[in-house]
């Protein structure tokens, strides 16, 4: 089963922070976004698309107990944290980041004159206490054209880790191409068109921004119509 989540009937967000402004797509409900319909998709607790205004900060703020996976979806994202420590992402580029125990971190629009935007995904971990980290990892587009690139699992080389039982993919399909892929039992998708498009996943049409939550499907066929950014998270849905 395909269930398709049109962009406008995610949740819409925007408001006032240090420097500037923001604009969020909230998939699941979070901050005063609150929707019994949609609060998860198996331990993907969060799942918002950001757009912060040039020079814009998210000012440092306190998490625990959650792995943090970013994905740059245009610009140059900043993060920091109360160590000092974080990174730089460029457009495709991924990072991970548990918070385990405990971190108070910042996102940051790295530039002054152009919007930044941002992907970010919180997973339950699979235990508590872990020491927080941040890794990330450079992806260039070749690299994720006309297929799924795995960027993040659990013991996979060459993917960043995440200490979760799920598997994150990016690609980049041109205009024509497709990409497939198969789930094992009790496993399912949730699917998000970052730029560009529409695709179809079996068939279901899919524009920009728009989201799949995929359940009890073996095996997809994905499809552009026209040239697309996609992400998927396969991961056990009950």
């Amino acid at each position: 089963m395909i269930t398709v989540r049109r962009p406008e009937d995610i949740y819409q967000a925007e408001g006032r922070i240090e420097n500037g402004t923001f604009h969020g797509r909230w998939h699941f409900s979070f901050d005063m976004y609150r929707d019994p319909e949609h609060m998860n998709f198996g331990p993907l607790r969060v799942f918002n698309d950001d757009m912060l205004s040039p020079g814009a900060v998210w000012p440092l703020h306190y998490h625990r107990e959650i792995e943090v996976v970013t994905y740059c979806a245009d610009g140059v994202f900043r993060h920091a944290d109360q160590r000092g420590e974080g990174g730089i992402l460029k457009k495709g580029w991924v990072q991970h980041t548990t918070v385990g125990s405990g971190m108070y971190h910042s996102e940051i629009n790295d530039l002054k004159d152009k919007p930044m935007r941002f992907i970010q995904m919180w997973f339950m971990p699979e235990k508590p206490g872990l020491t927080p980290s941040v890794e990330q990892k450079r992806v260039d587009r070749p690299e994720r054209t006309n297929k799924l690139l795995l960027i993040m699992a659990n013991g996979v080389p060459d993917a960043l880790p995440i200490h979760q039982d799920v598997r994150i993919y990016s690609g980049y399909l041109e205009q024509g191409h497709s990409a497939e892929h198969s789930f094992r039992n009790g496993r399912g998708g949730y699917f998000y068109v970052v730029e560009g498009g529409p695709v179809t996943v079996n068939g279901k049409e899919l524009p920009e921004f728009g989201a799949a939550e995929i359940i009890s499907e073996q095996h997809i066929k994905i499809s552009a119509t026209s040239n697309a950014e996609i992400l998927l998270v396969d991961a056990g849905y009950v």
